[in-house]
């Protein structure tokens, strides 16, 4: 039976809800495969995304989607993946536009820090600088849920790449007062990025708001700068 196959059955399996715990053999591991009905719990990244690049464009939307909405992270991981190979392969601005569409209809699967890390720079960040569309970003950081927060934060990172700040400090900016740590440590790991960058622009930054930052978020944002420094702003805090 071919790979394609297999998996096109096992998309069938999650359907059937007193089977849908477990997952059709498909997946090669370096020891061997895993047999029909063992559990897909435990199968390594690399395999995911080594079948992800391979078998994306075998594997319809309509398929893809019943793999996103299943309740285990695995599968959910592994179609984010699929999604990525095909955006990141295909040269038809159509077929972007279609996986972008895509990935916004299956926001409420995308709700763990590996999903959300795994799709939205390369996807949504890429698309939202390529084609300047930052509103998508803005109202995803606008919303009330934090995975959506989360998101356009990560999304963020390709405007990073590319030396641009201003959405980063925007997005860090309203969410100062965030509620939930979360939050304040992906705003924090987002300032070291673009310090990372611009070492010049995160201190322009700091010297603004650091006394308003939580403090996880101003710890991460601080991490990579020398010891001094990073002890200049923490004493500024007492």
């Amino acid at each position: 039976m071919s790979i394609v196959k297999e998996i096109q059955e096992a998309l069938a399996v999650l359907s059937i809800p007193e089977k849908a715990e477990f997952f059709p053999r498909f997946f090669k591991t370096g020891k061997g495969e895993y047999g029909e009905g063992d559990l897909f719990l435990g199968v390594k990244v690399p395999d995911q995304r080594s079948v992800a690049k391979e078998y994306y464009p075998k594997i319809n939307l309509e398929e893809l989607s019943t793999l996103l909405s299943s309740k285990y992270h695995e599968h959910r991981l592994t179609a984010l993946f699929m999604l990525t190979s095909k955006f990141e392969k295909t040269k038809d601005k159509a077929v972007k536009e279609e996986a972008i569409t895509f990935y916004l209809n299956h926001l409420p699967y995308v709700n763990n820090w590996d999903l959300v890390d795994s799709s939205c720079y390369k996807i949504l960040g890429r698309y939202a600088f390529e084609n300047q569309k930052e509103s998508l970003l803005r109202t995803l950081s606008e919303s009330d849920e934090m995975w959506h927060k989360r998101i356009a934060v990560v999304g963020t990172m390709h405007y990073i790449k590319k030396g641009s700040f201003d959405l980063t400090k925007e997005f860090v900016t309203r969410n100062l007062k965030h509620t939930h740590d979360l939050m304040h440590k992906a705003n924090g790991w987002l300032l070291r990025e673009m310090g990372n960058k611009n070492e010049k622009e995160l201190i322009r930054y700091l010297n603004q708001y650091y006394k308003e930052m939580p403090r996880t978020c101003l710890r991460y944002a601080i991490e990579k700068l020398d010891e001094d420094l990073r002890q200049d702003y923490l004493k500024g805090r007492l």
